[in-house]
Order: structure tokens, then C-alpha cells, then sequence
């Protein structure tokens, strides 16, 4: 393969899949890893890819955001994980926070069925997903509901947030970085997540690997602000370590 045909080859499955690693990119294409950072490089500077740790992102992820019944068929597994490793971080009893999201969601179908907790989410879909489980209480945050997520924000999400103390909040994020911290694309949706975060006792960020060394436009926390967080095994020990280095407990699933 020819080193254009390459580069193209690598924006089209980016565009695709949402990110290329480099480690994937050099076995499947038999070159080094570093000249697929090279490649990496030179599409940044023509402004198609945007370099991330170990790998890269399209630029258009930057721009917009998914729908819901996209990002929730991307990294299935990988979520599955993560929500199975996070219930090591629920209380035994009491109140949890649980944020709008693909992730939060898998979270919220792996709750326990015999555990009494007081859910408070702004999520339609998480919403109906445990109000029918007998030892739920579940209590809707209200506000304007956006299309693209089926999350509630505005005034309405983010006054109601300031008034509550839960045990546990399990917020999501587009992107997490060391040097930008936890953003999102949307700045009523980056409101809300900050009101969580304050809402809570402790805080438990769920993001796969991808969103690692992402960032978006509106952010709503630092790294600092968790005290752990949920990933999988897709994110490599020392980015691990950079990112608990700053405060939280680093759960790789």
C-alpha cells in the first residue's frame, strides 16, 4: 500500500469507527508504529485527524455529537465492563446520581435487583429503565429534554441538582484529558454534569478508553474533581497512571 493510499485508508476508518489506534493501524497495515504516528501527524496538520493518546480522532468528533442509538451500539463490551465494575462503587443503601449516557445506562441495567436505593437521574431512558423495579425509588430531574441525548438540563435540571446530597454520583463524559479535564459538546449538558458533580459525596466517572485524551468544547469538571474512575482495558497502565496521579482511583475493566 502506498503511503496516500494509507492515509486515506486511516481517515476513512476513523470517520467510521469514531478513532484509530496506533498499535491496531501498524499490525493491520505491516508498517512501524512510528510511521503510523508519522502518518497521525501529517493528517493533523491537514486539519483531518486530531492526534489523541495513541491514536487519533476525526476531526468532525470534535464538532458534533452522536445520538444516542449511534454512540450506544459503539464499544458495547467495553461498556458492559466498565457498568459490571461500577457496582463495586455503589453504597449498600442510600442515594445515587446517575447522569444521561450510554454507559450510565448499561450501570443502571446491572443495578442489583435486591439493592434499596433512592435513584435521582436525568435520563429518560435510565428512568424507565428502574422504575419498575419494586425497590427503586426513582426521582425524575426535570428541565428541557434534548433530543440528541433524552437528557433533561437547563435551569429547571441544574436548580433542583443544587438542592440535592446524594451518596454516589456516576457521571459520563465525551471527553477526559489531563491537561483540559472532563468536557462534553454541549454547554447545557456541561451545566448539569457540574451541578452532579457538586450534588455528590463521591464521584465516579464511566468512560471507555476512547474518550481518553479527547476533549470537547464545553467543560464541566477536572480529573482532580473524581475520586474514581471507570475505564476499561483499552487504556494503557501509563495513561492510566498520569490520570490517577492527578487524584482518582483508576479502575481499568
Amino acid at each position: 500500500m502506498y503511503a496516500e493510499e494509507r492515509l486515506q485508508f486511516m481517515v476513512q476508518r476513523a470517520r467510521l469507527e469514531g478513532r484509530v489506534d496506533v498499535a491496531a493501524l501498524a499490525e493491520e497495515l505491516n508498517v512501524t508504529a512510528e510511521t503510523i504516528r508519522r502518518d497521525l501527524s501529517s493528517l493533523e496538520r491537514q486539519g483531518l485527524l486530531r492526534r489523541v493518546h495513541g491514536g487519533a480522532i476525526p476531526v468532525e468528533r470534535l464538532r458534533f455529537e452522536r445520538s444516542v442509538d449511534v454512540r450506544d451500539a459503539l464499544m458495547k463490551t467495553e461498556k458492559e465492563r466498565i457498568a459490571k465494575a461500577a457496582l463495586d462503587e455503589l453504597p449498600e443503601q442510600g442515594s445515587i446520581l446517575l447522569d444521561a449516557g450510554t454507559t450510565t445506562a448499561r450501570l443502571a441495567e446491572s443495578l442489583p435487583a435486591e439493592r434499596e436505593l433512592t435513584v435521582v437521574t436525568n435520563s429518560l431512558a435510565i428512568a424507565m429503565i428502574l422504575a419498575a423495579q419494586p425497590n427503586k425509588t426513582v426521582l425524575m430531574v426535570g428541565g428541557r429534554v434534548r433530543g440528541r441525548t433524552l437528557a433533561a438540563v437547563d435551569d429547571w435540571a441544574t436548580r433542583l441538582l443544587a438542592d440535592t446530597c446524594v451518596d454516589v454520583v456516576f457521571v459520563g463524559a465525551n471527553g477526559v484529558s489531563s491537561e483540559r479535564g472532563l468536557t462534553t459538546p454541549d454547554l447545557a449538558e456541561a451545566a448539569v454534569k457540574r451541578a452532579m458533580l457538586a450534588a455528590a459525596r463521591r464521584r465516579v466517572l464511566l468512560a471507555d478508553h476512547t474518550k481518553v485524551g479527547s476533549d470537547h468544547f464545553a467543560r464541566f469538571g477536572g480529573v482532580e474533581d473524581l475520586d474514581v474512575l471507570v475505564t476499561d482495558t483499552g487504556l494503557e497502565p501509563e495513561a492510566a497512571a498520569q490520570l490517577e496521579a492527578l487524584g482518582p482511583r483508576v479502575v481499568r475493566a
